[in-house]
């Protein structure tokens, strides 16, 4: 087998059901030159009976690791890796025919661009769901709008492997907001391509999303703010888009907290307020 253009790094726990739907619709791609990568974070389910069928398949290599979290996972991938270009697939998503045909097409089209994403449908419990405005995704530099929110889905990305050589892998203390943090250090050196067609479906409304898990995504957002403004080297003009979003983030977080009457979080966000606003 040939070196894979792309290596797709499916990260995957207690998902049986959403998984061998994600694996077929990179099987059914029109584009042939890839590897599949399934990371197997320590289901409980019959997720390896699932795979035991596929990975007859060259073209697909699974991994089992004990349960670690959806960064030890996917830095697995990456490490597992052989393609030129790393996607991510969220084993609850899928990829239209096209997805990885239509993306090596932009990515000789760009060859001095290191990271391309797509637009993407989203289902919730099986309706589609209208996307409002903000939802368009970035081109080009894309800082100011990364650090409001996470403006790239992951199942939508393709990168250059050499990405993370230059920005690092996935925070393994963040058990969410991950690629939050990913996004905004790759958007402190990178600009992005835009793929303007729809070549991601997400598949909502379930109850083991990261949000349902991890409810309060903010708390996480503003340790990433905060340890970037803190180990970065940063422009100061990115030190001030950083830096304004980390106060903002954390004054609406303290009004929240003060309605809850959490006085140990008031204070602490007050005080990372006080340490940088100076």
């Amino acid at each position: 087998m040939k070196k894979p253009f792309f290596s797709i790094i499916i990260p995957t726990y207690n998902r049986a059901k959403f998984l061998k739907i994600a694996i077929n619709s990179i099987l059914n791609q029109t584009f042939h030159n890839y590897e599949i990568i399934i990371i197997d974070d320590g289901s409980t389910d019959n997720t390896q009976k699932i795979t035991q069928n596929k990975i007859l398949n060259p073209k697909i290599r699974y991994i089992y690791q004990s349960h670690k979290g959806v960064s030890p996972a996917r830095n697995l991938g990456v490490a597992s890796s052989k393609g030129e270009f790393i996607c991510f697939l969220d084993s609850d998503d899928r990829f239209r025919t096209e997805k990885l045909q239509i993306t090596y097409n932009y990515i000789k089209k760009f060859p001095k661009h290191s990271i391309f994403h797509t637009e993407e449908i989203w289902y919730n419990n099986g309706k589609i769901v209208t996307q409002k405005v903000y939802h368009k995704k970035p081109d080009g530099l894309i800082l100011n709008k990364s650090v409001k929110s996470c403006c790239i889905g992951m199942s939508t990305a393709a990168l250059k492997k050499y990405v993370f050589n230059k920005i690092g892998l996935f925070d393994e203390a963040m058990p969410a907001c991950e690629d939050y943090d990913f996004w905004i250090r790759a958007s402190l050196k990178f600009s992005f391509i835009l793929i303007p067609e729809p070549l991601t479906i997400k598949e909502g409304g379930h109850p083991d999303q990261q949000s349902k898990k991890y409810p309060a995504m903010d708390k996480l957002r503003i340790y990433s703010l905060k340890k970037i403004l803190e180990q970065e080297n940063l422009t100061p003009e990115n030190y001030t888009i950083i830096y304004k979003e980390l106060i903002n983030k954390c004054n609406i977080y303290i009004k929240g907290a003060i309605k809850r009457n959490k006085i140990a979080e008031v204070d602490y966000y007050r005080k990372i307020v006080k340490e940088f606003d100076k």
